[in-house]
């Protein structure tokens, strides 16, 4: 079939930016005991979540609206904007591909930072942009050197997550809104804001939702406990939330996934019942790190990245030595983040789970 494939897909490796849990317990026939690397909310959604969705079970022999009228109309009164500001679409990689599409041409420019979120890379190498990586400012991506960047190379796109993955860090919201005042005139910033509804008070920045040249987005995969359901949206001038409806697939919602993003967002007090545990388990999280004689990164999310204190080879048996236990974990790709270990944050047995094997991994890896 590679034939039918145009030249540059034909130059594509066949790769996905994340090896999941399943294939990795299939590779090794260990089942994991816990399951700590996706960044999922292992609190779960809310229960008027998964009520809503048991009762749309019934009607998915039917296509979801295509307009997503209701989620977009309770997204705009949940954010103080129009129903034309949103775009909705399946999670925030769904939607980065569909930036990619819209706004790629082969050579394109793109600016992001070495390290950083991989999937963008994935769906910008899939379009043909040329990306240029720049590097952390310590456990920081860079908004200034990302701008610096952008200037120079003429980029079309600049991507930057706040709070940040693989590092758990973030900026505080000035930092972003100087960010957003001071773009070049070409560029269009992607604020990736997956932990947002995790972060602490001051992350999320005032930015119009009618800036011409920001996007932001986000998702019902962290917070609000729905990594499955495939939910995410847009936040951006009408102009552009419109342009979506030129390459999206108009029945790619379901009905259950609808029904469950309405109900969770509905449901406020859950969400706050989560952030509340979310600090808890990163207190816990953080200690059992510290008692192991590694350095936890302060976090905004809903993992905790930490630091073993030598190289990248010594973190990546770490790794999979708590995988020979049954712990699933993941790392930063990229030196110097690959000196570190990121782990997503958990109930109490889960973090139990944590504390007897991290241990064992550390003595079998050193």
């Amino acid at each position: 079939m590679s034939r039918f494939l145009t030249p540059h897909a034909a130059s594509l490796p066949s790769t996905v930016p994340f090896t999941g849990p399943e294939t990795l317990e299939r590779r090794t026939g260990i089942p994991f005991r816990a399951r700590l690397g996706a960044n999922e909310s292992l609190f779960g959604p809310s229960p008027r979540a998964i009520l809503a969705m048991r009762e749309a079970a019934s009607g998915a022999w039917m296509y979801g609206d295509p307009e997503n009228h209701d989620l977009k109309q309770a997204l705009a009164s949940h954010h103080g904007v129009t129903p034309a500001h949103i775009a909705v679409g399946p999670g925030i990689d769904g939607l980065l591909g569909l930036i990619c599409r819209l706004t790629l041409e082969p050579g394109t420019p793109v600016v992001t930072s070495l390290g950083a979120y991989p999937t963008f890379n994935f769906h910008v190498a899939g379009y043909g942009g040329s990306l240029t990586r720049v590097p952390y400012k310590g456990d920081f991506e860079d908004p200034e050197t990302l701008v610096a960047a952008a200037r120079s190379t003429g980029a079309k796109l600049i991507y930057l997550a706040n709070p940040d993955n693989p590092m758990g860090s973030h900026h505080a919201a000035p930092v972003v809104e100087d960010m957003a005042a001071n773009l070049p005139d070409h560029s269009l910033l992607i604020l990736d804001e997956a932990y947002a509804d995790l972060a602490p008070p001051g992350t999320v920045p005032n930015i119009p939702a009618d800036h011409p040249q920001v996007i932001r987005l986000r998702t019902f995969s962290k917070g609000y406990g729905l990594a499955g359901a495939r939910v995410g949206y847009a936040i951006t001038n009408p102009d552009l939330a419109t342009a979506f409806d030129k390459v999206r697939d108009h029945f790619g919602m379901g009905r259950i996934s609808q029904a469950g993003a309405l109900a969770a967002l509905a449901d406020q007090g859950w969400l706050k019942s989560v952030q509340d545990r979310t600090v808890a388990a990163r207190e816990r999280l953080s200690a059992i790190a510290r008692a192991n004689g590694l350095s936890p990164l302060p976090s905004a999310t809903n993992f905790v990245t930490i630091d073993c204190g030598r190289d990248g080879d010594f973190a990546r048996r770490v790794l999979a030595e708590l995988g020979a236990l049954g712990v699933f974990i993941r790392m930063p790709g990229v030196p110097p983040l690959d000196r570190c270990i990121r782990i997503s944050l958990g109930d109490e047995q889960t973090l139990d789970i944590l504390a007897e094997t991290l241990p064992l991994a550390l003595k079998a890896a050193g």
